[in-house]
């Protein structure tokens, strides 16, 4: 299969944020991909199949993204954006639960009016679905462990090219699409600019000049030392939670912000206090760098309707599902209703 060149492509659609989309067919995404089932190396991925000629709406313009593999910042991204309620169910990179936001090239999609007559239903996918499932994996590890090959493990090479914070054109481009308004946006640059000195005064400064220890916007610091507690709640979905306040978690994390090697970060320290519903119990997802499947010993918990926003990151579109260890969480009672 040889992939169509720049030429006869579908023009570029410049979307902005609410624009509608209809989601071209397999025949027609088929003739925009590699042998590697990739364009511009993002694999388009089995798991996307399944929204071929449907219409939705551009919930975010994916121009830029965070780099959670080399931890190397922002990196930009052409021509794809975040479609509403598009996220990957991990049922072709086995069960992942990542559930990532997916990417989708504006080649692979086309506008409708709300006014034109929808598209005939899509046949079953035939075609395209083996090359998509034979891609999906990777070479075996040495030691014959299955390795996985998705979208977010092909980030580096689908967005190569770094984003500084001082690159004024992302910013404009928050604004232009509608990912956020021009408040947040200056917000972000001012977060980034903090974020940068306290990184290069930590390397060059006198502890004396550091502000707030050379901590990063949002001032974390772990205080449990190397061993950290855990606690099993038996969390189901749909049962109502209150994530603990920030000084609660806190306690449960030692000084890289891990709990038992779990994660804690300032854009979830935004939702302590809020209350949620739990979405489902975690115990497996794709190692993003390797590409293995890691298993968790202590499932870990997903809630509805709370995502990253990037508010602290540069108002990056990716909107990650946070994990949450249970005790970073209480039950809480069901509202009565009068």
């Amino acid at each position: 299969m040889t992939q169509l060149d720049t030429g006869s492509r579908p023009g570029t659609l410049k979307l902005r944020v609410g624009d509608l989309v209809e989601v071209r067919s397999e025949e027609e995404i088929l003739a925009t991909l590699d042998e590697n089932g990739e364009l511009d190396n993002l694999p388009f991925m089995p798991e996307m199949l399944r929204f071929c000629g449907q219409r939705m709406r551009v919930h975010k313009v994916a121009h830029k993204l965070c780099d959670t593999i080399s931890r190397s910042g922002m990196r930009r991204m052409d021509n794809a954006v975040h479609l509403t309620g598009a996220r990957c169910d991990g049922s072709a990179h086995g069960g992942c639960q990542t559930a990532c936001s997916l990417y989708w090239k504006e080649a692979w999609l086309k506008r409708v009016d709300p006014d034109d007559a929808p598209a005939q239903a899509p046949r079953p996918a035939r075609a395209l679905l083996p090359l998509l499932e034979v891609n999906s994996r990777r070479p075996p590890a040495e030691d014959g462990e299955e390795r996985y090959s998705c979208q977010a493990t092909e980030l580096l090479r689908a967005a190569p090219v770094c984003l500084p914070f001082r690159d004024v054109r992302q910013y404009v481009e928050d604004v232009r699409t509608g990912n956020a308004g021009l408040l947040p946006v200056v917000r972000a640059f001012l977060i980034a600019l903090f974020n940068r000195y306290q990184d290069i005064s930590k390397k060059v400064l006198p502890q004396a000049w550091w502000i707030r220890g050379g901590r990063r916007w949002g001032g974390l610091r772990g205080m449990a030392g190397e061993r950290t507690p855990t606690a099993e709640l038996g969390l189901q979905p749909g049962e109502l939670v209150r994530i603990k306040s920030k000084a609660e978690i806190l306690r449960t994390l030692n000084d890289d912000l891990l709990n038992r090697g779990m994660g804690f970060e300032e854009e979830m320290a935004r939702y302590c206090g809020r209350s949620a519903r739990v979405r489902a119990r975690v115990d497996r997802c794709i190692d993003e760098k390797s590409g293995r499947m890691l298993r968790m010993k202590n499932p870990c918990i997903i809630l509805d309707d709370v995502v990253c926003a990037g508010v602290y990151n540069s108002n990056c579109p990716r909107e990650f599902v946070p994990f949450w260890r249970e005790i970073w969480l209480e039950r809480i009672e069901e509202p009565r209703h009068v």
